[in-house]
């Protein structure tokens, strides 16, 4: 919502989030929560009040549901207790986007953004973050919103994809579809050497 459309207008859950209204704006960010590119962790905070701090924002919990609910968040991205009092240059990248995972869904919002969510993790730790947000997406009734580049991170989350060149949206729809479109940038996206290395791993996708 910081930015206004050029044309027409964007609605979130039924609401313009262009909304003049304070209320209805903070109501539709509270029903949504964001994973920033390098986790975005506020480096004077330690885990827990990273966590926490959105559900403080609300001034509704009290510190001890607060604290329950921390604990709930963190076990769901898989860290453990023991870790909520460092600080974030303490942690490693993998734990810096599981915490930053914890704290977008620290209100249990109904929309999930990622931005980038494998960036800068090396293999293994990109394996196992695509499989714990593939638990979430079982476990919960989220819808995820992702912006990548990675293919291996497309094909593993995806059920349907935009494809933005060329400052607008060249394909829609699912995997299959967008790999019949004729476009340039799709040709060399998917079609090249990476991106049928990718593609013959995950043929059930197809």
């Amino acid at each position: 919502g910081l930015d206004a459309p050029a044309a027409g207008e964007v609605r979130i859950c039924g609401l313009p989030l262009r909304s003049h209204d304070p209320g209805e704006l903070r109501q539709i960010r509270t029903r949504c929560g964001v994973l920033f590119q390098k986790g975005a962790l506020f480096s004077a905070l330690n885990v827990y009040d990273n966590i926490a701090l959105p559900m403080r924002e609300l001034r509704t919990l009290d510190e001890d549901m607060i604290r329950r609910l921390v604990m709930i968040k963190l076990k769901m991205v898989e860290i453990e207790p023991k870790h909520v009092n460092k600080m974030p240059a303490e942690l490693s990248g993998g734990m810096i986007k599981r915490i930053a995972l914890a704290r977008a869904m620290a209100l249990d919002p109904e929309l999930l953004f990622l931005d980038e969510p494998t960036a800068g993790l090396d293999p293994e730790l990109s394996d196992a973050f695509v499989q714990l947000i593939q638990t979430i997406r079982r476990e919960t009734t989220l819808t995820i919103v992702m912006a990548t580049h990675d293919l291996d991170t497309l094909v593993a989350l995806s059920d349907r994809i935009a494809v933005l060149a060329d400052q607008h949206i060249v394909a829609l729809g699912s995997l299959r579809d967008v790999l019949h479109t004729d476009h340039p940038f799709i040709t060399n996206f998917f079609h090249g050497d990476r991106g049928k290395r990718v593609l013959e791993n995950n043929l059930d996708n197809l």
